[in-house]
């Protein structure tokens, strides 16, 4: 793939909708591209000052309670034009607030449906070929410092295989146009891909469990890291694989 092919495809990588052979290819010329690397960054960059710029024009909830507060009681007589205009210019006030409360609530749901798109296209991804494990290790002391220079941050490795989940090794992935850690178990002959990524706030949140496309993705943050558990084993193993693994971390 050439630099003019690349760049067709940047916007469609961004927004998730390759499929995983063009995905691949297009992920695999950035790697060696700094030109077509650059633009990504730059897209990406884009992107993210315009979901910044619209999360400033979300208002509070209490918006409409302040200005009713600042307003004179209503005087027991006809309305006045001027009167009539107020509410209406009030009204219309909240009602684009609520609105725009909404659209930022769909938008927001939206990149996460999107974002879940990419990990499991990324788990299938693996299952093909050599594409597994960059580093091939069920010591969890080989696996974790492998990262070391390849990413921000180095993800949290535990080993579970007493539990029942064997580490099988790691390598570097994408999503959402950035590089990722995925930490790569397996329970019984069934495949587990564990995404991490450093989260923007560093508290907790509790796990959710959704199916796409006939796998399992749990999601959860801990630690201030964001973890995507996504496997086509049962939702019940995959909450016991999450909670072993949030349990050794805290360890």
């Amino acid at each position: 793939m050439n630099c003019e092919e690349a760049g067709i495809l940047l916007h469609a990588l961004i927004d998730g909708e390759l499929d995983a052979e063009n995905a691949r290819a297009v992920e695999g010329h950035i790697a060696g591209c700094p030109k077509c690397a650059a633009t990504l960054r730059d897209m990406q960059a884009i992107r993210n000052a315009i979901r910044a710029g619209a999360s400033q024009y979300a208002a509070p909830p209490d918006l409409r309670r302040n200005i009713e507060g600042k307003l004179p009681a209503s005087a027991p007589v006809v309305a006045s034009r001027r009167a009539a205009l107020k509410g209406f210019a009030l009204g219309a006030t909240a009602t684009a607030l609520a609105a725009s409360g909404l659209l930022l609530m769909v938008t927001r749901k939206d990149a996460e449906r999107r974002v879940l798109d990419e990990i499991v296209s990324a788990h299938l991804r693996s299952l093909q070929g050599d594409r597994l494990a960059d580093v091939v290790s069920s010591d969890q002391h080989t696996v974790k410092p492998w990262f070391n220079g390849r990413l921000a941050g180095s993800p949290p490795v535990m080993d579970l295989t007493a539990q029942g989940f064997t580490l099988l090794g790691a390598r570097i992935d994408y999503v959402d146009a950035k590089p990722v850690a995925a930490i790569v178990y397996r329970r019984r002959v069934h495949i587990i891909n564990l995404f991490c990524e450093p989260a923007l706030s560093q508290g907790e949140s509790s796990a959710s469990m959704q199916s796409l496309h006939g796998f399992n993705v749990r999601s959860w943050r801990e630690k201030g890291i964001h973890l995507w558990a996504v496997s086509d084993i049962s939702p019940d193993e995959l909450s016991e694989f999450g909670e072993k693994f949030a349990a050794a971390l805290k360890q």
